[in-house]
């Protein structure tokens, strides 16, 4: 099962990493950046899974030797990088619209021509 979160996390990194590299539509270069993201939210989480694990808020007279707690770092960096990544994300298309409405194209080496 955790074997399948990283394939697929790195599925989508590379997945983005291709289309950030390749493509020359700054949307289709937007939704990269939006894999790449996703695909290291999905890493963060998998390195943090536990089997077994339980949260980490507990009352003293439930407490045995036997408890296994899951670290909450990577839940909560993950959680900060969702934040980070929509910030980004809306930063990012908002300077796209302002490209399209300015050169009348999305294509990167279009624009490149147009601005001399």
């Amino acid at each position: 099962m955790i074997f399948t979160n990283y394939l697929v996390c790195f599925f989508l990194i590379a997945l983005g990493i291709y289309c950030m590299v390749t493509k020359k539509n700054l949307f289709k270069i937007c939704v990269g950046m939006g894999l790449v993201d996703y695909g290291v939210n999905l890493l963060i989480v998998s390195v943090g899974f536990h089997d077994g694990g339980t949260a980490p808020i507990f009352n003293i007279s439930e407490l045995t030797r036997d408890t296994f707690f899951v670290d909450p770092i990577p839940q909560a960096l993950t959680l900060t990088s969702i934040v980070i990544g929509a910030c980004t994300t809306a930063m990012t298309l908002s300077l796209i619209i302002m490209l399209y409405k300015q050169y009348g194209t999305l294509e990167s080496d279009q624009i490149r021509r147009l601005r001399g």
